[in-house]
């Protein structure tokens, strides 16, 4: 009796070990031991001699590389949410289903959202720093007027993108006692309405010119391109933080870094940034200076979050080679 040959599955990054040996048992798969970003044309060999491609959000997958994908690449099942550092439509043209991995990240990432919600306006990243760079008796202990904050409780939230991840925020910022109001391409449910107490507001500008916090929950798309633009953070009140854990190019990082560096608005919490991995050093400045919380890209960083990512790839390719339509294919749009 013959077995079926195994796919060749390349994997750009390493991943957690249980992922990594479920698909060594399941694939003839090539893995990156060191977790080394591979390079442009380290890629386009990978495309050329692989069945399927499990690339990352760090990786592009651009027109040029899948219309010189050899023959043999049927699938590009991404590990990641978000599928816009793959062309999905120069895929369908080439004949290349892609899968992603969503519904895993929400919980985490709306964790580390509301941290940043608390630790901006709270100065914990300031304070944490401050007491492990002091001088023994640099600190002199409690003050009622040293390393004052600013209350969440009873302020307004301003949630831009109502998906699963901006909904999730707002359960967590209610339970803090903030008052949800939220901006989407359309209204989300009543009863999720009803059950968060948010207010809906069509005006993007109008919202942002009236909430305490502003949370950027909406993915990146061509349409949410420096959404937050320099005039929208001009609207912002300077009492306002704005806190981003969803794509760094949704904000328009140097009209923000002017607004900080101006007092415009009072403060950033940033998972994310434009230019990933390179970080301006003028937010890195605001930083040290205690106007920004910055994290490296880490609101989806449990080992949790990651090993149900990897069961989505392997349930994608495993679908996808025994002949059916893998739950979670990403459909082209428009070109």
């Amino acid at each position: 009796m013959t077995h079926p040959k195994k796919p060749d599955v390349f994997v750009t990054r390493k991943l957690p070990a249980p992922v990594e040996a479920r698909m060594q048992e399941l694939f003839s798969v090539t893995l990156n031991r060191d977790d080394r970003p591979l390079s442009r044309d380290e890629l386009g060999d990978a495309m050329a001699r692989a069945d399927v491609l499990v690339p990352t959000l760090t990786d592009r997958i651009d027109k040029d590389l899948i219309e010189k994908a050899g023959p043999r690449l049927k699938l590009i099942a991404s590990f990641s949410n978000g599928v816009d550092n793959v062309d999905v439509n120069a895929a369908a043209r080439k004949g290349i289903t892609v899968t992603n991995t969503p519904n895993v990240l929400t919980e985490d990432t709306a964790d580390m959202t509301m941290a940043l919600v608390l630790a901006v306006p709270r100065r914990l990243a300031e304070g944490a720093r401050f007491l492990s760079q002091a001088e023994p008796g640099e600190w002199q202990g409690w003050s009622p007027t040293w390393m004052l904050g600013r209350r969440i409780w009873g302020k307004r939230i301003g949630i831009v993108g109502m998906g699963r991840i901006g909904t999730a925020v707002g359960r967590r910022a209610k339970a803090f006692g903030l008052s949800v109001n939220y901006h989407n391409r359309g209204r989300i449910s009543p009863e999720t309405e009803a059950e968060l107490e948010a207010t809906y507001w069509d005006s993007l500008d109008q919202m942002l010119a009236r909430v305490d916090i502003v949370s950027v929950n909406c993915p990146s798309t061509p349409a949410t391109y420096h959404l937050i633009s320099a005039r929208r953070l001009q609207l912002m009140r300077p009492e306002a933080y704005i806190v981003n854990t969803a794509r760094g190019d949704v904000i328009d990082e140097e009209a923000m870094i002017k607004c900080l560096e101006e007092d415009r608005i009072a403060g950033a919490g940033l998972d994310v940034f434009e230019n990933e991995p390179e970080v301006n050093p003028r937010l890195l400045e605001l930083a040290r200076k205690g106007k920004a919380v910055l994290l490296p890209h880490m609101g989806s960083a449990t080992l949790e979050s990651r090993i149900d990512m990897g069961d989505k790839v392997i349930i994608n390719i495993r679908t996808f080679f025994d002949g059916h339509r893998p739950p979670n294919r990403v459909l082209p749009g428009r070109d």
